[in-house]
């Protein structure tokens, strides 16, 4: 489903795009604007983002990982923030990133006012934030304050990707040998707060 709006471009599931839309609706009314600025990525574009920081086209950290050899020391790297092709919820249609890429924004102002309104509704219309603080033990990428997963739908796809998707699956991508070592699907798809 085309997400429309200020998100052209932008796909998700029907069922996860008619959820945002009843929660954007009551966001609005109480003077918040969600506006989703990533969704669906399919593996081809997942690729090229991890092969852009993999290649040293884009920096991680301030760093050109061509500068690393140890393939688990660049995985790591750019598993900060960013999946690996295969690993990625925005595989699922089920995931969308809102309104800034930076979780510093959601700390003040505007961004406070919308994460706060995000946290106490969100559960309301079926959303939950998959990255949130470690400090609990959790696993995987690092906070993502603007990451939102539709979880009637991702807590589903979840349990089948760790059912049927293995190691021997996640391949053809510069760095794949990095995914078993890494314990990609352990540490990173299955290093939810949410996941039922």
């Amino acid at each position: 489903m085309h997400s429309g709006g200020s998100a052209r471009g932008k796909y998700l599931r029907n069922e996860t795009y008619e959820a945002f839309i009843k929660m954007s609706a009551a966001a609005e009314k109480e003077g918040v604007k969600l506006t989703i600025i990533s969704a669906t990525r399919n593996f081809d574009s997942q690729k090229a983002i991890w092969e852009d920081k993999w290649e040293g086209r884009r920096m991680v950290e301030g760093i050109n990982l061509t500068t690393i050899s140890d393939p688990k020391e660049r995985a790591r790297l750019i598993l900060l923030y960013s999946s690996m092709p295969s690993t990625s919820r925005h595989h699922w249609g089920t995931d969308m990133d809102l309104n800034s890429l930076d979780n510093d924004y959601f700390g003040s102002g505007e961004g406070l006012k919308i994460y706060s309104w995000l946290t106490a509704h969100g559960a309301e219309y079926g959303f939950c934030q998959p990255y949130t603080s470690k400090v609990n033990g959790r696993t995987g990428y690092e906070e993502e304050k603007w990451h939102w997963s539709y979880l009637p739908l991702s807590g589903v796809f979840l349990e089948q990707y760790k059912n049927e998707v293995t190691y021997n699956d996640i391949i053809g991508f510069a760095g794949s040998e990095a995914a078993k070592p890494m314990t990609v699907i352990k540490k990173y798809v299955e290093g939810v707060a949410c996941n039922k």
